[in-house]
């Protein structure tokens, strides 16, 4: 994923637009090497180096995220959020004063890299193609290299000019886990029998359920905006595009539950909580 980020700030920089604007930059080639005192491209470069990579705290998040998918919830714990930062620094070849030309290059790599505050989609590469939020794109933060001289030395080359970039992007480091969507489900509250646990004193109230199902046709298409109403306690709902439902709450018993769309009624008999986990569900 990493490597896709590093593609994808290639793209950002060779885009086929930029000619108009930037021709220094549209000439560039894009490297991600480290600018050691061996670096010597042949060709004018703009020159990406990944030199951090560390979670952003500030970011973390330890609610699993949950979507409904064909009537199941797919639930995964939240990405990791990852910071990459890459010193940028240009390399230019030829010309009879190089030191103007590298200004001149970087000016223009930091002015295409600044006007994103997030990698816009069609640049995306690999797995960060649709990744949700947008990638954040931090440029020229005051929150770079400390130190710039240090590093410079630490890799053996002169100090030269450069910007800070910083992306985030988020990193699943488990699969989805899918499960049946709760349609039923009970709730009983009360005081305590005993301090040690042992179930609910006598005077607590009745457990209360909230019911659902799915309402379908003869080919188990489902039924979107069908009425159902369950008659004794006089609860209604609408069924979603999806065809489901939720009534509640009720306490235990039988009841009555009625399904209507059109001309199509349906009436059946109905136990609360359900012997079966697709109690609730009607065919019209």
């Amino acid at each position: 994923m990493i490597r896709d980020l590093s593609e994808t700030l290639g793209a950002l920089l060779d885009d086929p637009a930029l000619p108009a604007d930037f021709p220094e930059l549209s000439g560039a080639a894009t490297a991600f090497d480290r600018p050691a005192e061996g670096f010597n491209p042949a060709h004018t470069t703009i020159d990406l180096f990944l030199y951090d990579v560390r979670e952003d705290l500030e970011l973390r998040n330890s609610e699993p995220l949950r979507t409904l998918v064909n009537g199941s919830i797919q639930a995964r714990p939240a990405p990791l959020r990852v910071l990459c930062s890459y010193l940028v620094t240009a390399w230019p070849v030829g010309g009879t004063d190089l030191a103007l030309q590298e200004h001149r290059l970087l000016a223009q790599a930091l002015q295409v890299l600044a006007r994103n505050k997030q990698i816009p989609g069609a640049f995306l590469r690999g797995k960060l193609v649709g990744q949700t939020p947008p990638l954040p794109v931090l440029t020229a933060q005051s929150d770079g290299l400390k130190n710039p001289h240090e590093f410079w030395t630490a890799i053996g080359n002169k100090m030269r000019p450069s910007i800070h970039v910083t992306v985030t992007i988020a990193m699943d480091l488990f699969p989805a886990v899918v499960a049946p969507a709760v349609a039923t489900s009970g709730v009983h509250l009360g005081v305590r029998a005993t301090d040690a646990g042992g179930g609910l004193s006598s005077s607590a109230d009745a457990p209360r359920y909230r019911i659902g199902g799915r309402i379908t046709d003869a080919t188990q298409a489902p039924k979107a905006d069908a009425r159902v109403s369950l008659v004794e306690v006089g609860l209604v709902a609408r069924t979603d595009e999806q065809g489901r439902y939720q009534l509640g709450s009720m306490t235990a018993g039988a009841y009555t539950l009625v399904v209507e769309q059109g001309t199509a009624v349906k009436s059946v008999s109905v136990s609360v909580p359900p012997v079966a986990a697709s109690a609730y569900d009607v065919q019209l």
